[in-house]
């Protein structure tokens, strides 16, 4: 090489040429400072020189070496900026051999020195830039002055397949090793994404209340809410504050990298829970549902549920109303709304009442047709006989229908003048026909009251008239209760033996003393027409 030969002819003629500075000099002086200059150069040194001759893709540097450094223009990022006369740093690499030149390197004094400053002024956790320069087995190489490898587990927040995605990209990264024997420093884009989310985090922390209306991004749904992304802070959107209408899914209003506004409706510091709400930014339609539903108010409505219980209807939304199942019809009896309504169909309905605080309507269908207890009074007066059929027995009497949706109940002590009543089943049965008179009429409370006996006059007075107070005569026992003994004295006639009339009833239990259908010596008392009553005693005597 030409730059090679000059250095030799130069290195030549500086030995056998004499040197006049020094001719005066011992020759052991010139050896000490000759062996001097050698030893203030170690390989791996950064020197500074000076481009003395450049020739194709090498340059002569003078580093004040015996010989002349050998730079590879390679090695500069624009070789072609380079004139002789510049000065520049290298790095003392090596020999080439014994007698032969020195070879330094600019990229390896750059890599040196940026290695030195990363060591002054950088440690484990270090937070350091750069740019991911190339892909090599297990990551990435990252060029932070020099380079560095970043693990492709640490490249991100969440594992990705998609690594080519992160070529060229410019990031920050925290040092998690530094090892200086090698010379080799391990980074993670992972820790620094972390740490910057948990600096957002605590300041949008700091920064939110509760009624605050904030922007952020549908991060996830689920079948329960959606939870939204408010710059590194996470709070659940739930499903029932999406909307003051009825919704099935979230995703029928939302979806994934939508940019929504919320309003933080909760917010637990210690937890760190946010809870946020979308329907509460605006207003609350049951403010004025009384105003706007009013009772006896005629409505139109959707009908968007079923339950054996009724059907909810949309009135708008965010308001339903209820139509009971008992609601649907005066005159025939439903299992399930489902007999009569369908989803979706448009129905008609009364307002029955509002309870704007408990966010209830009651609506009904069969007051859109009229009620027949509306004139229930005149068309069936007290006193009047009707003719219905059983419906239904309960231990207090039996439910009579008069009409459909009109009934009215015999009350077992109406079922006979003469005979005590038990159970209605003693005289009739469902599904009987049976006559009966109207006793009273409350059509407020939708009740009738119907009577049997009342058919018949009263036969106590002809009864009891042969009866006297003080007569002593036989009586069969009937019952026993724990106030007495009821005592049969004629066909159709009761009377009662009170517990105080009862001689030795401290001895033992006075039921002891007794027997149903026995015969035993009454005496009456007193005879109460108006109460139909018969007070006796076993105090014969």
């Amino acid at each position: 090489m030409i730059l090679k030969e000059k250095q030799t002819e130069a290195r030549t003629k500086a030995e056998y040429e004499p040197n006049l500075s020094l001719e005066s000099e011992p020759m052991t002086d010139f050896s000490k400072l000759y062996a001097e200059t050698i030893k203030s150069f170690a390989e791996g040194e950064i020197v500074k020189g000076k481009v003395v001759s450049i020739s194709g893709k090498e340059a002569l540097v003078d580093i004040g070496y015996k010989s002349e450094g050998l730079l590879n223009l390679d090695e500069l990022p624009d070789p072609s900026a380079i004139k002789v006369g510049d000065e520049i740093e290298v790095l003392f690499e090596y020999h080439e051999d014994e007698e032969g030149m020195v070879i330094v390197s600019k990229r390896k004094a750059d890599r040196q020195r940026c290695w030195n400053k990363i060591l002054s002024t950088t440690s484990e956790g270090s937070i350091v830039e750069g740019r991911i320069c190339k892909r090599v087995p297990g990551g990435f190489m990252v060029d932070i002055g020099m380079e560095a490898f970043l693990p492709a587990s640490l490249v991100d927040l969440r594992p990705t397949r998609n690594l080519d995605q992160f070529s060229g990209l410019v990031s920050k990264f925290k040092i998690v090793k530094i090892n200086p024997k090698r010379k080799n420093i391990v980074l993670s884009r992972k820790d620094y994404l972390e740490l910057e989310k948990d600096e957002l985090r605590a300041k949008k922390l700091g920064e939110l209340k509760e009624g605050a209306v904030v922007k952020g991004r549908v991060k996830n749904i689920t079948d329960f809410g959606v939870f939204i992304d408010l710059s590194g802070v996470d709070g659940l959107l739930h499903i029932t504050d999406m909307s003051w209408g009825r919704i099935n899914h979230p995703s029928e209003l939302v979806k994934i990298g939508d940019e929504i506004e919320v309003m933080v409706t909760a917010f637990d510091k210690e937890t760190q829970r946010i809870s946020l709400g979308m329907k509460q930014l605006a207003q609350d339609p049951w403010h004025q549902a009384d105003v706007k539903y009013p009772a006896n108010s005629r409505i139109k409505g959707k009908v968007v549920n079923l339950l054996p219980y009724g059907a909810f209807v949309e009135l708008e939304k965010g308001i339903e109303g209820l139509v009971h199942v008992s609601e649907l019809s005066w005159t025939k009896r439903f299992h399930h709304p489902s007999e009569v309504l369908s989803l979706g169909q448009e129905v008609e309905a009364v307002v029955l009442s509002v309870d704007k605080d408990s966010r209830k309507i009651a609506l009904g269908i069969k007051q859109l047709e009229g009620s027949p207890w509306d004139d229930v009074d005149t068309r069936y007066p007290v006193g009047s006989v009707i003719e219905g059929k059983v419906k239904n027995l309960a231990e207090y009497g039996a439910f009579v229908e008069i009409e459909p949706g009109l009934g009215g109940l015999i009350h077992i002590s109406d079922m006979s003048w003469t005979k005590r009543v038990n159970h209605p089943q003693e005289f009739l049965k469902k599904g009987d026909t049976v006559r009966a008179k109207i006793l009273a009429i409350d059509s407020q409370a939708k009740k009738i009251s119907l009577g049997m006996k009342q058919l018949e006059e009263d036969p106590w007075k002809e009864l009891t008239k042969n009866f006297k107070e003080g007569m002593v005569l036989n009586g069969k026992v009937t019952k026993l209760v724990n106030f007495g003994v009821f005592v049969e004295i004629a066909e159709g006639v009761e009377g009662l033996v009170h517990i105080s009339e009862i001689p030795d009833r401290e001895k033992k239990n006075f039921q002891e003393l007794f027997k149903v259908g026995e015969e035993r010596k009454v005496k009456i008392l007193r005879i109460e027409d108006d109460a139909r009553k018969i007070a006796l005693s076993f105090k014969a005597r």
